[in-house]
């Protein structure tokens, strides 16, 4: 998995950058629309209660949280929003997964088409790599931060089911169920993660290098940018000094 735990954590300073800009809140607000319509009470509906936390952290108003809610309830009337899932290939055969929230499905999935397109990759057919990908939560503490024995003694009481590590970091990974209980407890005894999501990771992954990974983080980046997508995955595995490179914009 050699500059997985490296993309996320890109991935976070990104989102960091794109809070300052009010670009992360539309986003958020999306989600927690969506993951209000199976109910708006987040003590019985963890999606929402992380969709809730995730804008917390990104210092998201109260009252902006609460009409996102009522909106996905129905309290509040508003465009009709759909959760949808593009599937599709990218440079070298990597298999990428898109989730987007869209109140016009034709539109999107015409421009998501556009952007594969443009950065040589294709839009799939439905189900032809979601079974790639596995729905787990996601944890990465840096090396420098935490030892070996703290890490794993920790995580495994908590309940992870696994812990991996890079050159520069340990990734635990939990039950999507389990996610906030291994969070708090790893909080609890004072270590604190890089990154922290639920999160679909790829069962395998495709090695590139040089154009065809230069091309894919394009790719990557497009489709992140496009205002209706929420997530994208993938299972590029890119030396880690290609990301770093990738993300100075080098």
């Amino acid at each position: 998995m050699s500059g997985h735990s490296k993309w996320h954590q890109i991935r976070h300073k990104k989102s960091a950058a794109d809070a300052k800009r009010g670009k992360l809140f539309n986003k958020l607000i999306r989600e927690i629309t969506v993951a209000a319509r199976a109910g708006g009470d987040p003590e019985t509906n963890p999606r929402l209660r992380k969709a809730i936390a995730d804008a917390k952290a990104a210092n998201m108003p109260q009252d902006t949280i609460q009409r996102a809610i009522d909106r996905g309830t129905g309290k509040l009337e508003g465009a009709r929003l759909e959760e949808v899932f593009y599937e599709g290939y990218g440079p070298g055969g990597v298999a990428v997964l898109v989730e987007a929230v869209t109140d016009n499905k034709t539109r999107t999935v015409s421009e998501i088409r556009h952007i594969f397109s443009k950065y040589n990759g294709s839009l799939g057919e439905t189900g032809c790599v979601a079974w790639m990908f596995e729905t787990k939560g996601y944890l990465t503490f840096s090396k420098s931060s935490v030892s070996e024995e703290q890490i794993y003694d920790v995580a495994i009481e908590a309940g992870a089911e696994d812990v991996r590590e890079d050159e520069d970091n340990y990734e635990v990974i939990t039950s999507p169920e389990n996610f906030e209980a291994v969070l708090e407890k790893v909080k609890a005894a004072g270590l604190e993660p890089v990154t922290a999501a639920i999160t679909k990771l790829p069962k395998s992954f495709v090695k590139l290098e040089g154009k065809d990974a230069e091309t894919m983080l394009k790719l990557w980046e497009a489709l992140e940018e496009h205002d209706d997508v929420q997530h994208v995955y993938a299972n590029f595995d890119i030396p880690a000094e290609q990301l770093e490179a990738a993300a100075m914009g080098e």
